[in-house]
């Protein structure tokens, strides 16, 4: 996928900014979170091509956009999930609206309605999400008939419901998956075809500043240049096709909420004198409250970059990896906001404070896109069958590389992640020759533990780099502190965590006494409060406060 370059990039982020801080100020959020009412003129604004257009960096630039790549898209949607996730929701919802036309659709479906979407500023709504199916897109009752003219097809008349969509009574267009004779399909449906009409706005726990209405379709007539890519039975595929990238984009809104929390929290801490002095010199509440999130927070931006950077270069739908990016970072987001309250004391749980609202708004993450349950599940399902693969190679092999970084550089954390690595390398064979797989809950575990491993190596590689992300705003020094400590938890985690899920589900599994070298997990805990020390004055540093 093209890519912005990094000034052009820069000076819509910069945009974005200066936007957001003139015209959205906290108590409008406020109010209208409030009043569980959508902001139609500043998502009307943030389409306008004078005034933002974030809706072109999905369009092609041959039909009228700015051809943004993956990685332009997750700083977007980062900065989004910083201002409010509700607006980065509907923005989201035109980007994933629009991904089946940009996978699937023929050169002249995207000619025609690509650019129409970028002249006109069209609102875009995805539709798969059923009442009774939620994730499960294969139960789809949504049926598309076909419409015959003179022996020939001619349309489709679609009938059903669908729930929870974002966008939902307030888009232009909409792309719908149904249920055709040759499979499922997704159709380009017109808010104003007969038939067609979008249910009340949801009031929700959160996001509330993001319409979300249900849709019900009677006999919608469509014709068949509607049907993305003309060839029906392509639905599942080219929606499994972008999971990668669309959940990279949801792991961005978790990383930019949970980053607002944590940053607020921050300066807080430096305001809120408690028993002589600040709380941000209060070492229990910095490594208790605030550190953790940081450091898991930036693990996941590791991650995040990872999978935007393989997607850009070429590679293709690495479903896997982007369910470990978007798990872990919506789960870390998730945790930080339940923190950030904590971190406020009573004025946290009030509505004067952001972080209240950023933990009713950050929950979602973990739902849509697929639950946290089913993103487990799939984790382990990838990396089960490399571990299967590889005759139980795949994990020990990473673990090498790990051994050989922290050869050429010792303070990123490596030999940490590679201990984490080997002991989930012999968890995952205990698991096969046991044949413990059969249980549900271990394959939930396993997806868990999976995604701290990935997140510890990948930090690991990515703190030894000279110039690792153009998106942090802290120094090597901190960065490395950071993946040491991510690396050490994970060291921890696995040894204990690891062999007990083993053991809890069998009696007799000896090798799991050794699975771990505990002697090696211990030592490399040495410098772990001197790291956390130094993380909780960069962040002090960092975000001052106000």
């Amino acid at each position: 996928m093209p890519s912005m370059d990094a000034i052009s990039r820069n000076l819509m982020l910069d945009s974005l900014r200066d936007y957001a801080k003139k015209h959205i100020p906290y108590d409008l959020i406020r109010d209208k979170d409030q009043a569980n009412e959508f902001p139609a003129e500043i998502l009307k604004d943030m389409y306008d091509h004078s005034i933002l257009g974030v809706h072109l960096l999905l369009v092609p630039e041959e039909h009228g956009g700015v051809s943004g790549g993956t990685y332009d898209i997750y700083r977007i949607c980062e900065l989004l999930a910083h201002i409010d996730l509700g607006i980065a929701t509907s923005v989201f919802a035109t980007f994933l609206g629009t991904d089946p036309l940009n996978v699937g659709g023929t050169e002249d479906q995207k000619k025609k309605w690509l650019q129409r979407i970028a002249k006109e500023n069209l609102m875009v709504a995805y539709a798969a999400t059923e009442p009774d199916a939620g994730s499960d897109l294969i139960n789809l009752r949504t049926r598309a008939e076909h419409v015959l003219k003179n022996g020939q097809l001619a349309g489709y008349r679609i009938t059903g419901n669908k729930q929870w969509i974002s966008n939902g009574g307030v888009a232009d267009l909409y792309t719908v998956l149904a249920m055709a004779s040759g499979g499922p399909c997704w159709f380009l449906v017109e808010r104003d075809m007969e038939g067609f009409s979008p249910g009340k706005h949801e009031d929700k726990h959160g996001i509330r500043l993001s319409n979300t209405a249900s849709l019900a379709l009677d006999g919608v007539y469509v014709p068949k240049e509607n049907l993305i890519g003309g060839v029906e039975g392509q639905g599942l595929l080219q929606a499994q096709a972008v999971f990668g990238y669309t959940r990279v984009m949801v792991a961005a809104f978790g990383l930019g909420a949970g980053w607002e929390a944590v940053e607020q929290a921050v300066r807080y801490s430096q305001q809120r004198i408690q028993a002589g002095g600040p709380l941000s010199d209060k070492q229990g509440y910095m490594h208790k409250l605030i550190v953790p999130h940081a450091v898991k927070l930036e693990a996941a931006r590791a991650y995040i970059e990872d999978v935007a950077n393989r997607l850009d270069s070429g590679e293709h739908g690495l479903q896997t990896e982007g369910a470990i990016a978007k798990y872990s970072a919506s789960e870390a987001g998730n945790r930080a906001a339940d923190d950030a309250i904590q971190a406020f004391g009573g004025y946290g749980y009030t509505r004067d404070f952001p972080v209240e609202k950023i933990k009713r708004d950050i929950k979602i993450t973990c739902i849509y896109e697929g639950t946290s349950e089913v993103l487990e599940m799939t984790i382990y399902r990838g990396r089960w069958q490399e571990h299967l693969k590889t005759r139980g190679r795949y994990y020990l092999d990473i673990a090498d590389r790990m051994d050989a970084l922290h050869d050429r550089n010792p303070n990123t954390g490596a030999r940490a992640a590679g201990l984490a690595l080997r002991t989930l390398a012999a968890v995952m064979e205990e698991c096969r020759l046991q044949k413990l797989t059969r249980h549900q809950a271990v394959t939930f575990k396993l997806g868990r533990l999976i995604s701290v491993c990935e997140l510890a190596y990948l930090f690991a590689e990515a703190s030894a780099k000279e110039k690792y992300s153009e998106s942090v705003r802290f120094d090597t020094q901190a960065w490395q502190a950071m993946a040491r400590i991510f690396a050490r938890d994970a060291a921890v985690q696995l040894a204990t965590e690891g062999p007990a899920l083993v053991l809890g589900a069998v009696e007799n599994a000896a090798s799991m006494a050794s699975a771990a070298d505990m002697d090696q997990v211990r030592a490399v805990q040495k410098g772990m409060m001197e790291d956390m020390d130094l993380v909780a004055a960069k962040l002090k540093q960092t975000f001052k406060a106000r």
